[in-house]
């Protein structure tokens, strides 16, 4: 198993991944693969060639089997103390026929310790009901839910 960045030549399999990850939590959702293709594809190029967001890859000979996105988040610096940026981790997903074979973990942990390195003050992740077994076994803490406004949702 090999864990690296995603390149651009990783694209297809990464929008084909995230359709299919998709479609496992929601498979009643009705979409159309084509635009979301184009979409997808557009931030994955910009994802790629960026400083903002990383995407971790494990691949057993050539075949993305697991994947961890990270975004970056700068934040304002404050009087008295050194700002470093935290991290904000989504779209983990280890496709089936791996799972329970500690890829996620291994590539989790091969995470963590880059986040260390690049001295980032902390990663966040907001899990479903059922990983969230996954990221304790990793040493992740829950904390208090953060509070929202819905912008799609305002009428006012």
């Amino acid at each position: 198993m090999n864990i690296r960045l995603a390149e651009k030549a990783d694209i297809d399999q990464l929008i084909c991944m995230r359709w299919d990850f998709t479609y496992e939590h929601k498979p009643a959702l009705k979409a159309s693969y084509e635009p979301f293709d184009a979409e997808c594809r557009t931030f994955l190029e910009e994802a790629i060639s960026g400083n903002q967001w990383f995407i971790w890859v494990a691949d057993i000979d050539g075949t993305i089997v697991s994947h961890i996105y990270i975004e970056r988040i700068e934040k304002v610096p404050r009087p008295g103390r050194i700002t470093h940026p935290f991290v904000y981790m989504t779209n983990v997903y280890t496709i089936p026929s791996c799972r329970s074979k500690g890829i996620g973990s291994k590539l989790l942990q091969h995470v963590k310790k880059w986040g260390r390195e690049q001295r980032f003050e902390f990663m966040i992740v907001w899990p479903s009901d059922d990983a969230i077994s996954f990221y304790r076994r990793n040493g992740f803490d829950h904390c208090k839910e953060p509070m929202e406004f819905m912008y799609m949702n305002d009428e006012g």
